[in-house]
């Protein structure tokens, strides 16, 4: 018998500061409660997500998303990972990271966030996907 992948969790609004997330497991699209998770910055991935605390790595809008950022994503199973730059597009992604997804050949994305959450979500409906999230500049 196959694994079925865990579905990732989906972003259900964004605003300045501020994302609603349906946590994982939710009867949220299946005409039940939808529990969700509110915060300014996330880490989803297949079967979760958790706040995205820039201090556990060291990142910051400049050299920006560090490749620690993006093991999590990988280690819980994303096949595919979006990286949103910020708002304004003001956090840098660090070539590093790049890197790492291109030699392990996982599809990814980097766009502003609220492109990046359409294509995250977009994906979540077919694809385990891991994203990182800035919900400001």
């Amino acid at each position: 018998m196959a694994d079925t992948p865990t579905a990732s969790p989906r972003v259900l609004s964004l605003s300045w500061g501020r994302m609603e997330v349906a946590r994982a497991g939710s009867a949220e699209g299946r005409g039940g409660p939808s529990p969700t998770t509110v915060g300014k910055d996330f880490k989803l991935y297949p079967g979760g997500g958790r706040a995205w605390d820039w201090n556990e790595t060291g990142t910051a809008h400049h050299p920006g998303i560090q490749p620690a950022d993006v093991e999590e994503l990988l280690d819980r199973g994303a096949a595919a990972v979006v990286l949103s730059r910020g708002m304004h597009g003001r956090l840098e992604v660090d070539p590093r990271t790049l890197d790492l997804l291109r030699s392990r050949s996982v599809e990814m994305h980097t766009a502003e966030t609220t492109e990046a959450v359409r294509i995250y979500n977009r994906l979540a409906a077919t694809v385990p996907v891991g994203g990182l999230f800035h919900s400001t500049c």
